[in-house]
């Protein structure tokens, strides 16, 4: 008994210098991730001289600009208009493709045959090929369908965020029993009745782990907007910030940074507030059943 408290004891100081280690390492790697954010933060509010001269000095009497330069990006990039479109588009994708997946993934998890089997493989698929070997496809289908507006580009992100959710989805089905169906079949449910009433609950970490990924993804993405979207009446926030960029490479840090905060913001909160159902809902959908 002894010779084991020993054994445990010694155990227990190596984890804990190793528990040291792990914390060091990761507080310089968060560090180094967290840099680039606050030195945008940190020169929103200079001078543009003083952006290219001292980027990593903070702003003193004579470099601080206030929030000139969050207003004046505000009337350059009609950046109101284009925060719409950008919560139309990702509000409306992330809960196409919540609801979708979630319901495909449930019948691909339940029936077993050749036609599910050759639907979860092209999911899986879809997850590898590159978008650059069907951006111009697409682009072109798009604009045949008359997709090119903030309703229609919901459909095309469906497509493209359904690999990745029904994966995660059809791991979660798995770990769910499927006697708890039975019971809702034998008590005189429907299958929408068992899905919507019993299955979709029990999928909640799943499900907010999946809307975290796609929202941070959609809000922020600018290729697709950029192919899809008639430019002309539609722009979204990253497509808007890029327009500041003048002619000749000339940029107005002061203006980019600012604008760049108030894209990130929203991105930053709604992150913060969920972050803690990420883990969860990831190794929920790595259980095998």
């Amino acid at each position: 008994m002894a010779q084991k408290r020993e054994e445990n004891q010694v155990s227990a100081v190596r984890r804990a210098k190793h528990g040291w280690i792990y914390t060091i390492v990761f507080s310089i790697l968060s560090a180094a991730w967290l840099y680039p954010v606050c030195l945008v933060a940190i020169n929103a509010f200079k001078k543009k001289a003083f952006i290219t001269r001292d980027p990593f000095l903070l702003p003193d009497e004579r470099s601080f600009f206030g929030f000139r330069n969050f207003v004046n990006g505000v009337e350059k990039t009609d950046f109101f208009s284009a925060a719409v479109n950008s919560v139309i588009i990702t509000v409306g994708s992330v809960a196409v493709i919540l609801l979708c997946t979630s319901m495909c993934a449930w019948y691909l998890t339940r029936v077993h045959d050749k036609l599910t089997a050759a639907i979860y493989t092209l999911c899986l698929f879809s997850m590898i090929v590159p978008f650059q070997m069907v951006m111009f496809p697409l682009s072109k289908l798009a604009n045949m369908m008359r997709l090119s507006n903030p309703v229609g580009i919901i459909l095309v992100y469906l497509g493209f965020g359904a690999g990745l959710s029904v994966f995660m989805f059809c791991g979660f089905v798995k770990s769910i029993p499927l006697e708890i169906e039975e019971a809702a079949m034998i008590d005189g449910c429907t299958p929408l009745q068992t899905f919507f009433g019993v299955v979709f609950p029990i999928m909640k970490p799943t499900t907010i782990t999946v809307a975290i990924l796609q929202a941070m993804w959609i809000w922020n993405d600018y290729l697709l907007p950029y192919l899809v979207l008639d430019l002309k009446k539609y722009k979204t926030i990253p497509i808007v910030i890029q327009y500041l960029k003048g002619g000749y490479g000339a940029v107005d840090w002061g203006t980019m940074m600012a604008m760049l905060v108030l894209a990130i913001l929203p991105v930053i909160v709604f992150y913060t507030a969920c972050q803690q159902y990420i883990i969860q809902g990831v190794v929920a959908g790595a259980v095998k059943g």
